[in-house]
């Protein structure tokens, strides 16, 4: 059951998890990914390709203490010491920003191999409704981007996002 903070009157609740199966000391190679979006953060640390323990926050006004509270969430529910973190890499519209980063991967690379891990090879359409913009990925039985498409305007432009999807996805659009 994921741990959650009090939350506030207007936002969703922040949240932490822990896999019981999975002991740290046993793993060989621990990995963080650490996601800095516009309006939450996440850090998913994994144990030898496991995933072992994941947080999610608000995001705040600046971008490497979000990514450090994410991480810090994140490790509240394990005795593990952020010094035995192997490699670290930071994604997300915050990712440049990311301090302890071993490297920064675009979101629409991490969505798309993300999905991959998750769902498995059969997995060729990724969609992407975040905080700033809306992205639909497609990509091979690898994980690999092979294209995606982005709306170009803010919010007021969703409308021409979904137009540009359908024109993309082959889809007729009808009024009514």
């Amino acid at each position: 059951m994921p741990k959650e903070k009090k939350q506030d009157r207007w936002r969703w609740t922040e949240s932490n998890w822990k896999n019981p199966e999975i002991d740290w000391k046993a793993a060989k190679y621990i990995t963080v990914g650490i996601d800095v979006g516009s309006v939450s953060s996440q850090a998913c640390i994994m144990a030898d390709e496991e995933i072992m323990v994941y947080s999610n926050v608000r995001t705040g006004w600046d971008s490497s203490n979000s990514a450090g509270k994410a991480l810090n969430f994140a490790l509240e529910v394990t005795d593990m010491p952020e010094d035995r973190l192997d490699y670290c890499t930071g994604t997300g519209y915050g990712r440049v920003n990311v301090p302890m980063a071993d490297r920064s991967v675009t979101e629409i690379a991490c969505h798309a191999r993300g999905a991959n891990f998750v769902y498995g090879p059969a997995v060729r359409t990724v969609m992407d409704m975040g905080g700033q913009d809306c992205k639909a990925i497609r990509c091979d039985e690898k994980g690999k981007v092979t294209d995606f498409i982005m709306n170009d305007k803010c919010a007021a432009g969703t409308g021409r996002f979904l137009e540009a999807m359908a024109r993309v996805w082959q889809l007729k659009l009808s009024a009514g």
